[in-house]
């Protein structure tokens, strides 16, 4: 079966719905599409009254109101247009199942006995990238099944793996630093977005194991 494409207007809401705030070029990026559509699809979408532009210091564009509510029914109904709910239903709790550990590996990273992690023991830090693998070889099938059930969760893999390898060649950041694609923004990224796929509260999904 081939993986469901989304419409390019939807991605561009549902990038600032993961996002929270960014700017036409990171827009881009997320939603698969050239720089200069994306900054038309934004233009549009102002003018409907679903995303605003804030400029200053600090610029970027974010979803109103109205936005939220638009993303919330586009979504709603390309899952129901699609068919794969089951499919993303199930990928969802096959992540819920590894996201402990990923949370606890992050942990780990950031604290070595109750304390900030320098970063001096080699073999401490070599343990945690190990299971940070571990964390990657469990979730790579899970995001697989989303590719091939939606087109939009197609990078995820990848953008996984990329931070992965990184960690592992020594680049420190790339485990869990905000505001680059480390494998705890991606992670964290990826659970946004089967949130909102699936319509779930985040206060709610402890019962969904």
């Amino acid at each position: 079966m081939t993986a469901a494409a989304s419409e390019p207007g939807f991605l561009v809401l549902h990038a600032l719905r993961l996002k929270g705030f960014a700017e036409t070029p990171v827009v881009a990026v997320r939603a698969g599409l050239s720089e200069e559509e994306a900054g038309r699809r934004l233009e549009k979408a102002s003018a409907d009254g679903w995303v605003s532009r804030r400029d200053g210091r600090i610029s970027g564009w974010a979803l109103t109101p109205d936005g939220r509510a638009r993303h919330t029914e586009q979504i709603a109904a390309e899952l129901a247009e699609s068919g794969v709910g089951p499919q993303v239903d199930a990928a969802y709790r096959a992540f819920l199942a590894v996201n402990h550990e990923l949370l606890s590996v992050c942990t780990d990273w950031q604290l070595r006995a109750g304390q900030l992690n320098d970063h001096t023991d080699g073999s401490y830090d070599a343990d945690v990238v190990a299971r940070l693998g571990a964390v990657d070889a469990a979730v790579q099938p899970t995001c697989a099944n989303l590719a091939a059930a939606l087109e939009r969760f197609c990078d995820y893999g990848p953008r996984l793996a990329e931070a992965l390898a990184r960690v592992r060649a020594g680049e420190r950041d790339w485990f869990a630093k905000p505001m680059i694609d480390s494998y705890h923004t991606v992670w964290f990224e990826l659970h946004e977005d089967l949130l909102s796929t699936l319509g779930i509260e985040r206060s709610k999904e402890g019962s969904m194991l």
